[in-house]
């Protein structure tokens, strides 16, 4: 029979992550790499009975290929704190495992703002539509860097699965800005390290058009409402602002 263990790294998530392990215990085993944690997350994996690898990590790439090299079956099905397994999900994810002759699958998302489902819009390195999170432990290897790592594959892609993840994202507007603040920082810094900018401001202004166009018209943001056109200006912010951090600032 095919095994599986669930792989969760987190950074002091002692409020989400309680939520994240209970909707986990399908799984075989269950890894959570702690990353410069200083709150109660390591008690309550432990109580959860995950098993626990610590330390600090620059890299997001680096700490996640730390979590696979941990686990020791035959499948990997990667979340975070902020992502909840339902059972449907869970059923398919067991099912697929124990007769798929592929070494990977996509699984489909549901994005949650609050309390509120936005399904349209997400993509153009800002929210995700679908991940491929569930994989043959020697499939998938992360790239080196802080934010939105490449992947190297081995093996066959298999189809996307049916149902999907539950992704509480942003808690609200606010934090959907503090995570644009963020996510362009970390992107600034990758590029600094390689001596890049991320291209001309002239380049990035066009990046801002397209990728405001691929999320809020052919992704479907305009059905989302304000949240789509928020959505679709954050996605395309993304890379004009990461090139001016890059470009202007040190740290």
């Amino acid at each position: 029979m095919s095994t599986l263990t669930a792989l969760v790294v987190v950074c002091n998530e002692e409020k989400r992550l309680p939520a994240c392990l209970d909707k986990l215990r399908f799984a075989d085993k269950v890894v959570v790499v702690l990353d410069k944690c200083t709150d109660g997350t390591k008690d309550i994996a432990l109580a959860f009975g995950a098993k626990i690898v610590e330390g600090r990590w620059d890299l997001e790439g680096d700490r996640r290929n730390t979590g696979i090299a941990a686990c020791d079956t035959e499948w990997v099905l990667e979340v975070d704190a902020d992502e909840h397994v339902p059972p449907a999900l869970a059923e398919e994810i067991r099912r697929t495992i124990a007769a798929t002759s592929f070494d990977w699958h996509e699984i489909p998302v549901d994005n949650y703002i609050g309390e509120r489902l936005v399904r349209h819009g997400w993509g153009a390195s800002y929210g995700k539509a679908a991940y491929p999170g569930l994989f043959r432990k020697n499939a998938k290897t992360w790239g080196r860097d802080r934010v939105h790592p490449s992947l190297v594959w081995r093996g066959k892609k298999g189809p996307m699965l049916h149902n999907r993840l539950q992704h509480y994202v942003d808690k609200n507007i606010s934090d959907m800005i503090r995570r644009l603040d963020s996510y362009s920082t970390a992107k600034a810094r990758d590029l600094r390290d390689r001596g890049e900018t991320w291209g001309s401001t002239a380049s990035n202004i066009r990046r801002l058009v397209s990728r405001f166009f691929k999320c809020y018209v052919r992704r479907g943001g305009w059905r989302e409402g304000g949240y789509g056109l928020i959505i679709a200006i954050c996605a395309g912010l993304y890379p004009l602002l990461s090139h001016f951090k890059a470009k202007y600032e040190k740290e």
